[in-house]
């Protein structure tokens, strides 16, 4: 087994505390309305704290029918929050599982930056490449996106 360590960051005009909720604390509720070109609903265990599992299932003719993450736990101060991917979505046979540990953080020129940084455990001697690393990124991206035009759209949504 190997693991690689990739970090990234994304801008957004929304501020922290609208993003991590809206990423964290009603993700339920808000994925479905804000992508539902993609996300067809969450399922989340009656406690959602850290060891809880959050099953997020896509519409029909997306190449992946759902993911589940388990949640490690997050920071409502500090707009902090992590999660293991352990099943379904881009695993496949050569990822054992993808951990993401994410903060949102106030932007100079105003809005948010959301710092990533994930590790992905492979399986074997496979090796991820970064090419795949920012296939999967750019995946997720569309998602990220929606959310964020719906919270621009909705201002009082996650205040």
């Amino acid at each position: 087994m190997g693991v690689v360590t990739y970090n990234y960051d994304s801008t957004s005009p929304v501020a922290p505390a609208r993003l991590f909720k809206a990423f964290v604390l009603e993700a339920d509720k808000v994925w479905p309305i804000a992508a539902p070109h993609a996300i067809k609903s969450i399922e989340v265990e009656a406690n959602p704290g850290p060891g809880s599992i959050v099953k997020i299932n896509f519409v029909e003719g997306l190449p992946f029918q759902y993911m589940k993450h388990q949640i490690g736990g997050h920071d409502e101060n500090k707009f902090s929050y992590s999660y293991s991917l352990i099943e379904g979505g881009p695993l496949g046979d050569k990822l054992e599982k993808i951990n993401y540990e994410n903060k949102f953080e106030a932007s100079v020129a105003g809005g948010s930056v959301c710092k990533s940084s994930m590790k992905f455990y492979t399986f074997g001697d496979y090796v991820i490449t970064e090419d795949e690393i920012k296939a999967l990124i750019k995946g997720s991206e569309g998602v990220y996106k929606a959310i964020e035009a719906y919270l621009l759209a909705n201002p009082d949504a996650c205040d």
